[in-house]
């Protein structure tokens, strides 16, 4: 795994993507798409496999719904803070990082015995110092050049020790500079864009879109466009990183994008808030879509939508995120009736409202769990009058 000249490290490794609960199987199918080997879901949250660093940067190139790409440096049981201490020391850290890395340290604990995450951060950056300095023949760490972060994470008394290829959270696109009330992470909007009923080929339509996110998600899924491209990694500066396979990569991505640009699009939304609406206009912009989505401020009652079928996808106010749980219900009822209104069309709405198909109307054909930030939610999907009852 590890390579023989410092600050590289070369061959197949094992590699995580993180990702919150419920998206790991949509990190599983995109993972499967780049052709990497040795998928298998991780019982902590996330997905691990099999590849080279070229890999690892793919995966941050591509994956929708991840966190975080990891490349694992050691893995063992550790049931004390000694233990930890002589797991993260006895990795051959010189061989990986360069005399002058930057190596901030983050922990989290799960069921450990070990539930600090600060002490456990304070011990592995011990450790991991007391390496180096003894490989690098230095007093203190200069720590003056590339990032190299690293993970320490202890799930049922398991360490896993990981170096974080990608930086910020994969989520952070780089088009979402300010944000309204009640945002919608990134990866998870695609995910809700990749598990409604809703293909790339058809209309699609968020009738309370805020800040756009869902509709910039659902679009570069249309345009076949790399969440990562406009963005950097951490691991592009690190010395032993393959320059070129990556730029390859990159230029790759950038080349399906310029080929996705010429399909049709059918992204629009609206919303009743004009200064939410201009927030969405400038992350469209922001994102490379300005001209190509179209936004109006509309009541939901003044929604009318294409006789041709299509999927409703939104992010409608919970009462428990926004405070006002009667308006919230009042929103859900006109959702239900915007459906009633537009034959053909199926209707996907993520919620933490347990009222929220009462107050729609009707119970949901189809529902899907996940965490909008630690809050438990729903997508409930309402299919077409003709596929009521149906399962897809």
């Amino acid at each position: 795994m590890v390579g023989h000249r410092r600050g590289a490290v070369k061959g197949a490794m094992e590699l995580i993507a993180s990702a919150a609960f419920g998206l790991e199987g949509l990190v599983k199918r995109d993972l499967q798409r780049l052709g990497v080997q040795g998928i298998k879901p991780l019982e902590q949250g996330g997905v691990a496999f099999e590849g080279d660093l070229a890999q690892a940067f793919a995966a941050n190139l591509w994956l929708r719904t991840a966190d975080r790409v990891l490349l694992v440096m050691a893995r063992q049981p550790v049931r004390s803070f000694e233990a930890l201490f002589q797991c993260v020391r006895a990795v051959a850290w010189e061989d990986i990082l360069p005399k002058d890395a930057q190596v901030p340290v983050c922990a989290q604990c799960a069921r450990s015995q070990l539930m600090s995450p600060s002490d456990c951060q304070s011990i592995a950056k011990k450790a991991l110092a007391e390496r180096m300095k003894a490989a690098y023949g230095y007093q203190r760490m200069p720590e003056t050049g590339a990032v190299h972060q690293v993970e320490v994470m202890l799930h049922g008394d398991i360490a896993t020790i990981a170096l974080n290829t990608s930086g910020p959270a994969l989520s952070r696109r780089g088009y979402r500079t300010w944000n309204g009330e009640a945002p919608l992470r990134e990866t998870l909007a695609a995910a809700l864009a990749l598990c409604c009923p809703w293909r790339p080929q058809m209309p699609l339509y968020d009738p309370c879109c805020g800040t756009g996110t869902l509709l910039i998600e659902a679009a570069y899924i249309a345009l076949d466009r790399a969440p990562g491209l406009t963005r950097s990694f951490h691991m592009e500066d690190w010395p032993g990183a393959p320059r070129q396979a990556m730029a390859d990569c990159r230029r790759q991505a950038q080349e399906r994008y310029r080929a996705g640009w010429e399909r049709p699009l059918a992204v629009a939304g609206s919303d009743i808030d004009p200064q939410a609406l201009e927030l969405a206009r400038r992350h469209l912009g922001q994102a490379g879509l300005a001209g190509r989505v179209r936004l109006e401020c509309l009541d939901l009652r003044q929604v009318r939508l294409p006789e041709e079928a299509g999927a409703l996808l939104t992010n409608p106010p919970y009462g428990q995120r926004l405070g006002d749980l009667r308006a919230a219900r009042a929103v859900a009822r006109q959702l239900g009736l915007l459906q009633e209104r537009a034959s053909g069309w199926s209707l996907s709405a993520i919620t933490a409202d347990p009222g929220f198909e009462r107050a729609l109307g009707r119970r949901g054909d189809k529902r899907r769990r996940f965490y909008n930030g630690r809050l438990e939610c729903e997508l409930i999907t309402y299919y077409p009058t003709d596929q009521r009852g149906k399962s897809t």
